[in-house]
């Protein structure tokens, strides 16, 4: 019999994407985003934008070709340059808990969207939503899993401290959503700050990407790398130069063969490809396949392919009429609003 690879917490099955048709790096972001950088010289934004758009939909392409379930939503505003990073403002957890969070940069926070939570309602198992948004005005910040790298497995939230991640609304989620918070600092060979802490560290079921040498207190590297390999993880340590080239920023989704196997796969840009050893690849590649997509446009946005994804960590609603349905579970002391509409409430999904 054919080797099935058993479920795995770590890998979604689904993912959500946004099809940003006006695509820019943020200028809002730039200040503390050491990855950024500006457009090449004389290309107008129209180039930028339909460079994007391409890339965007290659990567929706790789991960539909393996098996992984796409749901892409179409972004025409003009005002949301960074919207193709959902996985800032939203994230989902198993038991049907789904997370939205405040975001730093004032023009990033109509990124969040009503019809892409409406659709997590309709077509998965939600229970409750925890809406942190309404923090906005305490100028208080947790992007989500940009400022979080989530270990679903040993339940632990690594957190690399900046303007973007507030060690309070880390404590926060992490005692709503059952979580471990590990926060430490993390700086490049400059003394700046990393902006996020996906840029510098991504898990996997069986393998840990991270720059440990980018945590400056030894004790702190050193509980940083313990706490990753209890459950038998193998651990790449990645360089800084590796970090530059977005090597940390990846994400392990499952998805599925031809014949409906289950297959895990790592998803990264080509560039984080290009930047591996062949040692670090045999690795990778002992406990999932590499999909790499070359997204060069956006990541002048200082973000790559982990950035672009929001897992679906939930259970799909069964399609068959007549199914009793429970009611969502709203928890948020300052409803925010995505235009004009209440972003969450307590309804009776169809």
């Amino acid at each position: 019999m054919d080797y099935i690879p058993p479920v795995s917490a770590q890998a979604p099955n689904a993912v959500i994407l946004i099809r940003a048709e006006r695509f820019t790096p943020n200028p809002a972001t730039a200040a503390d985003n050491a990855f950024q950088r500006d457009v090449p010289s004389g290309q107008s934004d129209d180039a930028t934008a339909t460079k994007a758009l391409a890339e965007m939909d290659a990567l929706a392409d790789a991960l539909r070709e393996v098996g992984v379930t796409v749901h892409v939503f179409a972004d025409e505003d003009v005002t949301r340059p960074d919207s193709v990073f959902p996985n800032n403002w939203l994230s989902t957890h198993a038991g049907g808990y789904v997370a939205v969070y405040p975001m730093y940069a004032s023009n990033r926070r109509h990124e969040r969207r009503a019809d892409v939570l409406e659709m997590l309602k309709s077509e998965y198992r939600v229970q409750t939503i925890v809406d942190y948004s309404g923090l906005e005005p305490d100028g208080v910040f947790l992007e989500g899993t940009g400022a979080m790298v989530l270990d679903h497995v040993s339940r632990v939230a690594y957190t690399a401290r900046s303007h973007r991640a507030d060690i309070a609304v880390l404590e926060r989620f992490c005692t709503d959503f059952g979580y471990e918070p590990m926060a430490f600092d993390a700086v490049d060979s400059d003394g700046v700050p990393v902006y996020h802490t996906n840029v510098i560290a991504c898990i996997g079921t069986d393998v840990a990407m991270i720059a440990l040498s980018m945590i400056p207190d030894e004790v702190r590297r050193e509980q940083v790398r313990e706490r990753l390999a209890v459950t038998g993880r193998t651990i790449v340590e990645l360089s800084e130069e590796q970090i530059r080239e977005f090597a940390g920023n990846a994400v392990e989704l499952c998805g599925r063969t031809p014949e409906g196997k289950r297959r895990y796969v790592m998803a990264m840009s080509a560039r984080a490809r290009r930047s591996l050893t062949p040692a670090q690849v045999a690795v990778i590649e002992e406990s999932c396949e590499i999909v790499a997509v070359d997204i060069p446009t956006i990541e002048l946005a200082g973000g790559s392919v982990r950035c672009m994804i929001a897992g679906v960590h939930l259970d799909h609603r069964p399609s068959a009429e007549g199914e009793p349905t429970a009611a969502v579970e709203a928890i948020d002391e300052n409803p925010n609003t995505a235009d004009g509409q209440e972003l969450v409430d307590i309804i009776q999904p169809s």
